[in-house]
């Protein structure tokens, strides 16, 4: 059990750095390319397939024609383009909702508190995590 909640820990980790690579604009050189590209290697995946061809991807808004050929990398897999992403609200599948930056998913307005990015699902985990290592921290000092 230990075993596998370290390797799912491991797992999200690596996802998070990749995301954060996905995001940099930089020219990272050669070096940064061929590790990405062992990254991608290891995990198996290939946006591209077998043939190289890419396939045209869409913002899941309705009546968004973005092109999203030279969108981010993160944008391109969650189908979202980089207005829609930030908007306050948006039309999906006649709904009125809003992209969730912890989700990474459109969910409906009603999971949102205000004008917050995250629903509040994931902002209690947050702050609960938040809480738990704050009170960690300030318990050392009290002995």
């Amino acid at each position: 059990m230990e075993a596998s909640r370290a390797e799912g820990k491991r797992s999200l980790k690596e996802d998070d750095q990749e995301e954060e690579e996905d995001d940099e604009d930089s020219g990272g050189g050669i070096a940064g390319d061929e590790d990405k590209i062992k990254k991608k290697g290891k995990r198996g995946s290939s946006s591209a397939g077998a043939g190289g061809a890419t396939t045209f991807v869409s913002c899941q808004v309705e009546n968004c024609r973005a092109d999203m050929t030279d969108a981010k990398k993160y944008h391109r897999r969650h189908k979202v383009c980089d207005f829609h992403a930030k908007a306050p609200v948006v039309r999906v599948e006649g709904l009125a909702q809003r992209f969730c930056q912890q989700c990474s998913r459109f969910h409906e307005l009603s999971e949102f508190d205000d004008t917050k990015r995250s629903c509040r699902r994931r902002l209690a985990g947050h702050n609960e995590r938040r809480r738990k290592s704050s009170a960690d921290y300030h318990g050392e000092g009290s002995n």
